[in-house]
């Protein structure tokens, strides 16, 4: 299940995705499911859920020991249509404007690559692929309260993180990169590197997977943060991945995270309640 800390991005698990293909994908319309996610029909990294049955009756399963790794072989717009999912619900039904194809993004069918980036974020979207902006804050930013206050790698440090898996207990400034566990995982379960979090409380936004966000840069969809097959220097604050970054492509290193915007509401009646502890303090 999916819980929201502060704003600050969540990464899409297997469990998650799981969930989503058996509420919305008993068709299939917009193929939300890759045939290379089942490692043992497609032995190449998959995050091994599994599909049986014929459209349009399709169900979907998981291992217990798969479901909290990040999931891969998802495009940008599969993570769009996930937003919207949660944006509406996390509803039963066809992939229609009422599950997958409106909420915080206007999809309605959209497939190629170039109607996907034509797509925009809408007024009232409340979960979202976060801007590049957004993901680079919850990755890198010191959380002191200083604008210009970053770190170089996402494990709050300016130390290139080890690869290593604590024994029994991490140590801190470590991720899953440079194939830190092999077959047939690949990824290590969220939350593995326990004591790696960025400021905001973030796991993983370096090493496991890329992960998709909203920006467009040169006709493709933005990747931050690095993967399980890739070095350590896909981890640091300047880098950035454009080699698969057409919005519909699906391969074995990229996976998404989604974030909670706010209700206009809830954020007034924080702000009130803010003022209303400084006057306490101040009295």
């Amino acid at each position: 299940m999916l819980v929201a800390g502060g704003g600050a991005p969540i990464p899409a698990i297997v469990g998650n995705v799981h969930q989503n293909l058996n509420a919305v994908a008993d068709e299939d319309t917009y193929a939300l499911y890759n045939t290379n996610m089942d490692y043992d029909a497609n032995p190449n990294q998959g995050c091994n859920i599994k599909r049986t049955g014929s459209s349009p009756n399709y169900s979907y399963s998981i291992g217990a020991e798969w479901a909290d790794r990040p999931v891969n072989y998802v495009s940008w717009c599969d993570a769009a249509r996930f937003a919207n999912w949660l944006h509406n619900g996390q509803p039963e039904g066809a992939q229609n404007l009422t599950t997958t194809e409106d909420g915080s993004y206007y999809l309605n069918g959209a497939t190629s690559d170039a109607a996907l980036l034509a797509v925009v974020r809408e007024p009232h979207a409340s979960w979202v692929v976060p801007t590049e902006d957004e993901w680079y804050k919850a990755a890198y930013h010191k959380n002191d309260g200083v604008t210009g206050n970053y770190w170089d790698y996402p494990t709050s440090s300016d130390i290139a993180p080890s690869n290593a898996l604590g024994t029994p207990t991490d140590p801190g400034n470590n991720a899953t990169y440079n194939y830190t566990i092999g077959s047939p995982y690949y990824r290590t379960e969220v939350g593995d590197h326990e004591n790696s979090d960025s400021p905001y409380g973030t796991f993983d936004q370096g090493g496991n997977v890329w992960e998709w966000d909203e920006a467009v840069i040169s006709g493709y969809r933005g990747l931050r943060g690095g993967s399980f097959n890739d070095t350590g220097n896909s981890l640091h604050a300047s880098s950035r991945d454009d080699r698969y970054a057409d919005p519909a492509h699906e391969v074995n290193n990229v996976g998404f995270r989604v974030s909670e915007v706010p209700e206009p509401a809830t954020i007034v009646m924080l702000a009130l309640g803010s003022v209303g502890i400084l006057r306490r303090k101040k009295a």
